[in-house]
């Protein structure tokens, strides 16, 4: 298998290592020289010294086809995508912005399918989630097939099976660029409380001695809610411990479908201000797939999809014009004076809207009236 990814980005070309948080640009001749390379022949010079400088590979002597995968042009522009594979979880969750959790998804051959249109539109960064992910029947398959069309795979977890020796074997075999494991508490209670699952906390601790046994790119979500925050500090002092990167999570949203229920949850001394929106990339350099392959500019902006099943990837085409539109001030954000330091974007904005939550979770205009309304 591949130990190195030639592929374009952008404007540019980078030369990746499957598994690791670094890759490098690498000019337009490097790129074409090792898509023109008979296979059979050793790697260049120039690719040799790279992977043994930034990543302490030893590929002297490597043919070119046994070592490097090169990903091909895109006419579509696409470098990163988010699929919620399957919506179905182990844990409840009060706090999850999923709401409905239907355990469904994709045939096999349509998880290829859409694997496939993912590859062709230049598809680099996958994010791979759910619900929980690993739970869906065809995880492990659509991993190694993504991570063998040469995608830098993420994995969204709570990290209950990482115990799991088929899920480790695979993580092995084929390195993810990370595992991002959500954190519910510190204790048994808080834990069990927020997933409302009796021994979620005690799968969480096997999943994490296990990942972290086994050396995986582990990254923590530190989520902070009403039923444990009084245990902000002891789990971020316990990702310290483990030596894994953390990152709290405190502003919760509401559901995709516009409803309140998360923002019942918070704990409203950690809520953080947000910074002022300055704009995304969602929907042309970036796409979002739901477990049925509906597409959409992002995991917020789900109001215009496209069924890729029925459209193929064509469908992409019209997903720029979906972003410019669904990004305009409308209803209530209209011709709004403070839109330039607005601190969410307007899909986001116009959940928060459907959900009837207090203005000043969301906008400044509300600032006024923080003291006085609790979400």
């Amino acid at each position: 298998m591949h130990q190195l990814i030639a592929a374009p980005f952008l404007d540019g070309h980078l030369l990746l290592h499957p598994g690791a948080r670094s890759g490098a640009r690498i000019p337009a001749t490097h790129y074409e020289q090792l898509h023109a390379a008979d296979g059979a022949q050793p790697l260049p010079d120039w690719a040799v010294d790279l992977a043994a400088d930034a990543w302490g590979l030893d590929v002297a002597g490597a043919p070119t086809k046994d070592t490097v995968l090169i990903r091909e042009p895109s006419a579509y522009g696409y470098c990163r995508a988010s699929w919620e594979i399957n919506l179905g979880c182990n844990f409840g969750c009060k706090h999850c912005y999923l709401g409905e959790r239907p355990f469904s998804g994709l045939t096999w051959e349509n998880k290829v399918k859409l694997l496939d249109i993912m590859r062709e539109a230049g598809v680099i960064w996958l994010q791979i989630t759910g619900g929980e992910p690993t739970m869906d029947p065809h995880f492990q398959n659509a991993y190694r097939y993504a991570w063998l069309a040469g995608m830098m795979l993420t994995i969204s977890t709570n990290g209950s099976l990482l115990f799991r020796p088929d899920l480790l074997q695979l993580f092995r075999e084929c390195p993810p660029y990370r595992l991002v494991v959500s954190m519910y508490g510190a204790s048994e209670e808080s834990f069990d409380a927020l997933t409302q699952r009796r021994g979620a906390w005690k799968a969480f601790r096997r999943g994490m001695d296990a990942a972290r046994a086994a050396g995986l790119p582990l990254r923590i979500n530190i989520v902070v809610t009403e039923d444990n925050a009084s245990e902000a500090d002891e789990m971020a002092a316990l990702a310290r411990e483990w030596g894994v990167e953390h990152h709290a999570y405190t502003n919760m949203t509401p559901t995709i479908y516009g409803g309140g229920e998360p923002l019942l949850a918070q704990s409203a001394d950690h809520l953080r201000q947000r910074k002022p929106f300055a704009g995304c990339n969602a929907g042309h350099t970036f796409f979002h797939a739901d477990p049925h392959a509906k597409i959409s500019i992002c995991k917020v902006g789900r109001d215009d999809q496209i069924d890729l099943m029925a459209e193929g990837i064509e469908g992409l085409r019209r997903l720029g014009t979906f972003a410019d539109r669904l990004m305009l001030r409308t209803g209530g954000c209209e011709g709004c004076a403070l839109s330039g330091t607005c601190r969410v974007c307007r899909p986001l904005a116009k959940h928060y809207q459907e959900a009837k939550a207090p203005l000043h979770s969301y906008c400044q205009h509300g600032d006024t009236e923080k003291e006085k309304v609790t979400p």
